[in-house]
């Protein structure tokens, strides 16, 4: 985090991106002076309403943070940013999305936690929107218009008032990572099984062992319990793929399956009434497949550079998270979030696992066509890692492995839904791969 001290002595001069987090109330005048070279501004945790028309200035700008500010309608001096293509305005109390305010080169539009109601049609007017996170916000409808977004790839619209799916939607051709729990559609979903629960009070805890956008995770040892777990403690707040209690009940429908990590149990009896899942520990040596998304591939996963494996532990992965997607499939949940980034994988066996039900929505049990329009959108997330990990093993390329996990990865990115394979036809064919 940048100071002001820094911009006004001019130490800052040339950078490329400013964070600034100091309680500002309008923007300062000396951040002009970086016009020919600041490319990403952060202005994240301040106390701003409204952004000067000199913004336009900054000819250089691509991304812009505003969340956790004061914001109530997102400043229109934005559409005249030529260069914008990221605006993030999360956690703020905007009511008010002005045609105007959205930037000709929007890729990636963040609004989540917000009070909006209604969206411009113009919004589907940006031909390379690609990212758009609008959970946790009123919205009763989305525009007709963004059936025109065909490069639209991720979209999260929990926790809104939304009564039902539009028709376009199941029909986007590049769309793969959709959240829409939380929204009050009247559906008939299959409840979970009955978990059994853990007291507060018979826990020893542990370390923290990592933080996503919905709670803390730690190691805890339980009372009774022969091995250690991993404790998920909600935060108890929106998040930008929805709510803690959408997550939680699509961890109990999801049941258990080896390549998925759910829960076995609930918590009870936190002395501050915050909701929490106890998961089997997944020893140590397991990696992330992948890091998530950067600011520059919006959408896809990012790998190490020079990352590849061989052929035998990409089918297995392959085989592993196939067969999770499938089983989510049939219990009637959608992932939402099927990435590397949330696979953990044991480098040296290969095994997987899939984990993190934060974007995760139960499907109507009613309404089989919806149901099964809306998981061939998840088909699609399934060909984006097929085709990551074809790609990381093309050193292998003539193995008979790896041509049919790329050719699977085709079928299952085609640009009409309804002919995508089902991922349980993926997961039988990646089992009828002889030689493995």
């Amino acid at each position: 985090m940048h100071t002001l001290e820094q911009l006004r002595s001019g130490a800052l001069a040339g950078t490329r991106r400013l964070d600034l987090s100091c309680g500002l109330s309008e923007l300062p005048e000396e951040v002009f002076a970086l016009a020919d070279t600041l490319e990403v501004l952060n202005l994240s945790g301040n106390h701003l309403r409204e952004l000067p028309h000199l913004l336009t200035r900054l000819h250089k700008l691509q991304v812009l943070f505003a969340s956790d500010n004061d914001f109530e309608v997102l400043p229109e001096v934005l559409g005249d940013c030529p260069a914008l293509h990221m605006v993030g305005f999360k956690a703020n109390r905007i009511a008010d999305v002005p045609a105007a305010a959205l930037p000709p080169a929007l890729r990636w539009l963040t609004l989540t936690d917000n009070a909006i109601g209604h969206l411009p049609a113009e919004l589907g007017q940006r031909p390379a929107l690609q990212k758009l996170m609008l959970s946790g916000n009123r919205l009763q409808a989305l525009p007709d218009s963004l059936q025109q977004a065909h490069r639209l790839e991720l979209l999260r619209i929990s926790a809104n008032r939304l009564s039902e799916v539009p028709a376009w939607l199941t029909e986007l051709p590049r769309l793969s990572w959709l959240a829409l729990a939380g929204n009050d559609m009247g559906w008939d979903c299959t409840a979970g099984p009955e978990m059994p629960s853990i007291a507060w009070s018979d826990l020893t805890h542990g370390p923290l062992l990592g933080e996503g956008a919905s709670g803390h995770i730690y190691q805890v040892q339980a009372r009774g319990w022969p091995q250690p777990l991993a404790l998920k403690l909600f935060k108890g707040e929106v998040t930008s793929d929805g709510l803690p209690e959408d997550e939680m009940a699509a961890c109990l429908a999801a049941g258990q399956h080896p390549a998925l990590t759910t829960p076995v149990a609930r918590l009870k009896g936190h002395p501050a009434q915050a909701q929490g899942l106890l998961m089997p520990l997944i020893p140590s040596a397991h990696v992330n497949l992948a890091g998530p998304p950067s600011l520059q591939s919006c959408t896809r996963d990012v790998y190490p550079s020079g990352f590849n494996l061989s052929a035998v532990l990409a089918l297995r992965i392959a085989r592993d998270v196939a067969g999770a997607v499938a089983h989510l499939h049939q219990f009637g949940v959608m992932h939402g979030d099927l990435y590397a980034h949330n696979i953990l994988i044991d480098p040296l066996h290969g095994q997987a696992r899939l984990g993190d039900f934060g974007a995760a929505t139960l499907l109507p049990t009613e309404q089989p066509d919806l149901r099964q329009r809306l998981l061939a959108l998840e088909v699609r997330a399934l060909g984006c890692l097929l085709e990551e990990l074809g790609a990381a093993s093309l050193a292998h390329a003539d193995s008979p492995a790896v041509q049919a996990m790329q050719n699977l990865a085709q079928a299952c990115l085609t640009d009409q839904p309804h002919q995508r394979p089902s991922v349980m036809a993926v997961a039988q064919a990646l089992q009828a791969i002889e030689g493995f």
